[in-house]
């Protein structure tokens, strides 16, 4: 597939994704249920989106402004709602979370990429990302800079997220593999075998509501299945009760 081709398949998935994700919280579901695998209609998730959005049902967000109109403070240095307040709290556990792992495996040699890497790529976005991307490794770019899809693919991948209406630190990034194989090489099973635990804990902190894995290795991984790629595109899998979706890998 050329590049054109993957961003525009890519953002019309994710364009699905995000519009399931504000029809359920519209009407209070926090999560996203996965039930047989169908195939995504996009335009029919959109015209949900649409009659949602027509109903005549309460104004959340009017009510809102209505309520920070009546009780408006007199300084911006007010004290936050209490909601504000369990959220900054929360993603200042899940950041200290993930720094706590990322120095763990500053000094990881479980295997010989430990040696020959130039940085460690953990991960890069918001830890209570709604959204989480998964790609194989990083590569020649990613592992220059310490930061996984930099290079010419991390650049379409932030176009794909802006095409979403997102923005990169919206989402976070990471990788199965948190070090570059020489060359650019294919993961070996062993090494995904002995980084994997990572991968999982990530996910554990992060809590996403929907998962995206880039590539052979990502899909397989997560799903635990030798399954082609091109045979799991297109509809919602299941990782421990998390909606995933599969693309091909962006180089």
């Amino acid at each position: 597939m050329s590049a054109d081709e993957i961003k525009k398949e890519l953002a019309s998935i994710l364009r699905a994704v995000r519009t399931r994700i504000e029809i359920e919280k519209g009407f209070g579901i926090d999560t996203i249920t996965v039930s047989r695998p169908n195939k995504l209609n996009i335009q029919r998730s959109s015209n949900l989106l649409a009659e949602k959005q027509s109903m005549k049902t309460p104004d959340i967000d009017g009510r809102k402004r209505q309520t920070e109109g009546t009780n408006k403070r007199s300084s911006k240095d007010a004290t936050k709602p209490l909601s504000d307040q369990t959220s900054v709290t929360e993603k200042g556990e899940r950041v200290q979370m993930l720094e706590t792992l990322r120095n763990e495996m500053l000094t990881c040699h479980k295997c010989s990429l430990g040696k020959t890497r130039t940085n460690l790529v953990f991960g890069v976005g918001n830890p209570r990302a709604t959204l989480m991307f998964v790609g194989e490794a990083p590569g020649r770019d990613e592992d220059l800079q310490g930061e996984p899809f930099v290079g010419r693919a991390g650049q379409l991948l932030t176009k794909i997220i802006e095409a979403i209406g997102l923005k990169r630190n919206d989402v976070y990034i990471a990788n199965v593999l948190k070090c570059r194989p020489p060359g650019n090489r294919a993961p070996l099973s062993e090494e995904i075998v002995l980084c994997m635990p990572y991968l999982l804990k990530q996910i554990e902190i992060i809590q996403p509501k929907v998962l995206c894995a880039l590539g052979t290795f990502a899909a397989q991984t997560l799903l635990g299945t030798k399954a082609p790629v091109g045979t799991l595109r297109g509809r919602f899998h299941d990782y421990k009760g998390i909606p995933i979706i599969i693309a091909v890998q962006i180089s």
